[in-house]
């Protein structure tokens, strides 16, 4: 055994990139994403690229350590709000965008921003829109799985 202490891998702290392995889960037991069969996600600890209580549940751990996340609706995509959902006419929607039942579509806010509402109903000449996030309402489960830190 030698005094080198390069080879112990510290936890991960805010600043380092880590991979990990993930299944994400409802309350109701059903999976909304996993990176089974995938690369691991990739993320920088602090840029914020991934919801925040995930991103810091990561700080301390060390490769191989596995946890669960609980992150609460607030937390995560927010509640679900009936105003995000609108029937509009299908004349409104351009006629070179296909409109499908589970279709996204891209649109613009009155303030500019930029929404990807889903086709929720399409009946006649109207067109039900949700741009709430699928997941919004939701609370969210991860199970974890820490497999590198550079």
């Amino acid at each position: 055994m030698t005094d080198d202490n390069s080879e112990q891998l510290p936890g991960a702290k805010s600043g380092d990139t880590v991979k990990l392995h993930y299944t994400g889960t409802l309350d109701d037991g059903t999976q909304f994403d996993s990176s089974a069969g995938r690369e691991p996600l990739e993320f920088k600890i602090g840029e914020g690229t991934i919801i925040p209580t995930l991103e810091t549940s990561v700080i301390g751990m060390i490769v191989g350590d596995t946890q669960t996340v609980r992150i609460d609706t607030e937390d995560a995509y927010g509640l679900h709000h009936e105003e995000a959902i609108q029937t509009v006419d299908r004349s409104m929607i351009p006629e070179e965008l296909e409109v499908a039942l589970g279709g996204q579509l891209q649109a613009t806010a009155p303030d500019g921003q930029q929404l990807l509402p889903i086709v929720t109903a399409i009946e006649d000449d109207q067109v039900t829109l949700d741009a709430n996030h699928p997941l919004a309402g939701q609370d969210l489960n991860f199970d974890i799985e820490l497999v590198a830190i550079a």
